[in-house]
């Protein structure tokens, strides 16, 4: 395995969790650490965790002590921290605390209750030292007791308590108790040169001192280098990407790293790991047990989250990808639902799930060539296709099915739908159709049609040809030839119509509009109460139908969505004129505006159908060139924001945000349409936003704002990830297995790029490749074609 050498201004994230690819973890007990230097009082190099906020904190740090010299903080050791090796759930470091004393540190988290560390102190002087070492735990419990020496079964301890934990520190070697100044067990190391001493110890924190006791004795006693040897044995499958950037290097490592500690679980509800989107120490401990209290962050897998994780974890664990698709098989439904997020403690979302999933199941099939994964998956993957389009989902019957919230769209705070924004129109989703969902269920037919030709169900393809035929349909009928890109539209009408102030007053009363319009439009009424009360609104609209009937509309309190004093709601109807609007039930100061729905607006979803491979190759272009790569509309600094210009509002966060599951798909789309250099800019753009991260704050955050970086939202947020799956299809290398890989065109970085995996080394130069098997054979390619490399070079059809 690689050894690094990281420092403290070097891109970062140390954290640390039990790594569910070596046994399962508790998903309502799960104890998570991170490694902070410097940080605290006393400034140190501190181990911390709250126990999901069961403690206020738990600090675990080393003093060394030489004669008057006493030393904690890594500002003033000797030499640096240098981070040699970071996993999921092991970090190994060295620094001098002292000249000449070398320490190297170990600290491995074997479960989601305990935890191990080991310390080498060596003596490189020409001089006999004699060092104290101590092991501090200071402890602030929410309730409780500190830390403090104790005995138990006639051992030297430090015994606390906080919330229903019981947390021991054990040592071996018979360390001394010390609580002078902080809570410590203490050796005094008598080292003569270049000789060294070993220190173990252990942490355990289960719900009595004896049974925390015994866990950590346990710990103690495992055998320290099988246990690392099968740590390192099982990270061998990691992907060593060596760009000759020290710091890309470093942030593809940590995103794997991060990728990996993301997975928990399985449970009773989901019978294989799932993964949570971010894993930090306030997080673990579920207060009712079962884990039905966590928020949104642990409360489920989303499809696209999942697309996202699984651009991670392949080839590097193939198997677990097999079990997040699982996962959401195992929750189907008799009629073929799918939920849009099974939790591993029973949740449901009760909206459907993004299709994407058979396109998720293509992609692992491609890594593992599992014709039997495909065989079992086929039959609930296409049930659940055809769901989205059951009256339910496609409210028209026009076999173009609406989304049902925003939530399902990966855009919740969506400039046209969001509901609980200000400046957001505040449209109800479903009575608009998507060139997203559209694309998505496209690329669904796609992949369920190449399923079904390797397992030799060949019956299923008309159909899935023609649905895919008439979803294209519609996704180039919404193309906006000014704006080069795709427009949502609405449901009946069909029509992409610009939105327009029709009026408004205070308190109740008659608005005349006498207006016709070139299209039918659908009304969008919104309320402002002035406080957080409802108001209570009949409101009667006076118009002409889309099929030229007079109608006189009726709408109520009861059909508003209300938050925070602002009620909206999306007229039922399409009207080709309207003549006036009654307003009866306002108080004076409550006041209703009235307009049309306004779908005149570029985000993410109009990019959807490059992804999906939609356009024709002159659209393609138009949307690279004037809408993607255009700096006055997406192309920014630091990465795609969810929209092509910003609403005049100055809380519109989200539109100016960078949400790298989107940017994977766009970027996607980018290279299925062969603009390669473009999307080898896109990812370097992406890299710089979570590189700056990781050096400024020695975390990823779950957003970055386009044109400055800046991080925001949670910190190793699984949607703040590098992508390293991104930057390797952007290379061209789609890495299959250690004899097999797949290549197509130049690499398009301005450096030579080496790329290990599990004993395959490919080098791939500017115009060559150089493939080199784990047995020593070679393969040169400089043929640009797509191709797969094995022991036999084969070109892709």
């Amino acid at each position: 395995m690689r050894e690094w050498y990281l420092k403290l201004g070097d891109p970062l994230c140390l954290t640390l969790a039990a790594d569910a690819r070596l046994g399962p973890t508790d998903y309502t007990n799960d104890h998570i650490w991170e490694l902070t230097p410097g940080g605290g009082t006393p400034p140190a190099l501190v181990l911390q965790t709250t126990y999901g906020l069961r403690a206020r904190s738990m600090r675990l740090f080393p003093i060394f002590t030489e004669g008057e010299i006493k030393v904690s903080d890594p500002d003033q050791f000797s030499k640096p921290l240098l981070f040699r090796h970071i996993y999921p759930n092991f970090i190994s470091l060295s620094f001098s605390p002292l000249r000449d004393i070398d320490v190297s540190m170990e600290y491995w988290v074997p479960d989601s209750h305990g935890l191990v560390g080991q310390i080498h102190v060596t003596n490189l002087s020409s001089n006999n030292r004699k060092i104290t070492f101590e092991w501090v735990a200071q402890l602030s419990p929410t309730e409780g007791q500190r830390m403090a020496p104790t005995e138990i079964q006639a051992v030297t301890v430090l015994a606390g308590s906080s919330g229903n934990l019981a947390p021991v520190i054990f040592m071996t070697g018979g360390p001394k108790p010390n609580s002078r100044v902080y809570p410590s067990l203490m050796f005094d190391l008598e080292l003569e040169t270049n000789s060294f001493q070993q220190i173990t110890w252990s942490q355990a924190a289960l719900s009595s001192p004896h049974d925390s006791f015994t866990h950590a004795r346990n710990l103690a006693a495992l055998k320290w280098e099988a246990e690392r040897s099968r740590l390192e044995m099982v990270n061998t499958s990691l992907i060593d990407i060596r760009t000759g950037d020290p710091d890309w290097d470093a942030a593809f490592m940590l995103s794997q790293k991060q990728a990996l500690q993301l997975l928990v679980g399985p449970t009773k509800n989901l019978p294989y790991v799932s993964f949570v989107q971010i894993r930090q120490p306030d997080q673990g401990f579920s207060l009712r047990g079962d884990g039905s209290d966590y928020n949104h962050f642990w409360s489920g897998q989303s499809p696209l989250e999942t697309y996202t994780l699984i651009s991670q974890l392949l080839p590097i664990s193939p198997h677990i990808s097999q079990g997040l698709l699982q996962n959401f098989l195992a929750a189907q439904e008799e009629d073929g639902t799918i939920d849009w997020k099974p939790g591993l403690a029973g949740q449901r979302s009760r909206l459907l799930a993004m299709p994407i999933l058979s396109t998720i199941t293509w992609r692992i099939f491609e890594a593992t060539q599992d014709t039997t994964f495909l065989e079992e998956s086929f039959p609930g993957l296409l049930k659940f296709f055809h769901t989205w389009f059951s009256p339910e989902h496609d409210r028209d019957g026009d076999g173009i099915p609406e989304w049902d919230q925003p939530l399902q769209s990966a855009i919740e705070d969506h400039p046209i739908y969001s509901r609980w924004n200000d400046w957001a129109q505040g449209v109800e989703i479903s009575t608009a159709e998507s060139p997203a969902l559209c694309s998505f269920l496209y690329q669904e037919c796609m992949s369920l049609v190449e399923i079904a030709r390797r397992i030799h169900q060949e019956d299923a393809i008309p159909a899935l040809l023609s649905r895919a035929g008439r979803l294209k349909e519609a996704v180039e009928a919404a193309w906006n030839n000014d704006d080069s890109g795709y427009q949502d539209w609405d449901r009946e009408t069909h029509i992409s119509t610009k939105g327009e102030i029709l009026g408004g007053l205070f308190g109740s009363g008659s608005l005349s509009i006498q207006q016709s319009f070139e299209h039918p439009v659908r009304l969008l009424i919104n309320i402002l109460s002035g406080s957080n009360s409802r108001a209570h609104p009949h409101i009667f609209v006076h118009g002409i139908s889309s099929s030229g009937k007079s109608r006189v509309e009726h709408l109520s309190e009861n059909q508003f969505r209300w938050n925070l004093g602002r009620g909206s709601l999306t007229g039922e109807f399409t009207y080709a004129a309207i003549e006036k609007i009654e307003v009866q039930g306002l108080e004076d100061h409550e006041q209703v505006l009235i307009q049309t729905v306004d779908y005149r607006h570029m985000d993410y979803n109009s990019l959807a159908p490059l992804w999906a491979g939609i356009p024709d190759v002159e659209r393609a272009r138009r949307m690279v060139e004037n809408l993607i790569t255009t700096p006055a509309r997406f192309w920014r600094p630091y990465g795609l924001p969810a929209c092509a210009r910003l609403p005049d509002h100055p809380e519109v966060e989200v539109c100016r945000s960078v949400l790298l599951p989107w940017n994977i798909l766009v970027c996607e789309g980018l290279l299925r349409y062969d603009y390669r250099s473009d999307a080898a800019e896109l990812v370097t753009r992406l890299m710089t936003a979570t590189i700056e991260s990781l050096k400024r704050e020695h975390a990823f955050r779950r957003v970055y704002l386009a044109e400055n970086g800046l991080g925001l939202g949670e910190w190793n947020a699984l949607d703040g990830l590098t992508p390293t799956g991104l930057f390797l299809q952007a290379l061209g290398v789609q890495l299959l297995s250690a004899h097999r890989v797949g290549l197509a065109g130049f690499n398009p970085f301005p450096w030579p790029v080496t790329v290990k995996y599990r004993g395959l080394t490919i080098l791939r130069q500017k115009e060559k490749t150089i493939v080199i098997f784990p047995d020593g054979q070679t393969v040169e390619v400089s043929d640009p074609a797509p191709r797969l490399i094995s022991l036999e070079m084969e070109p892709v059809n």
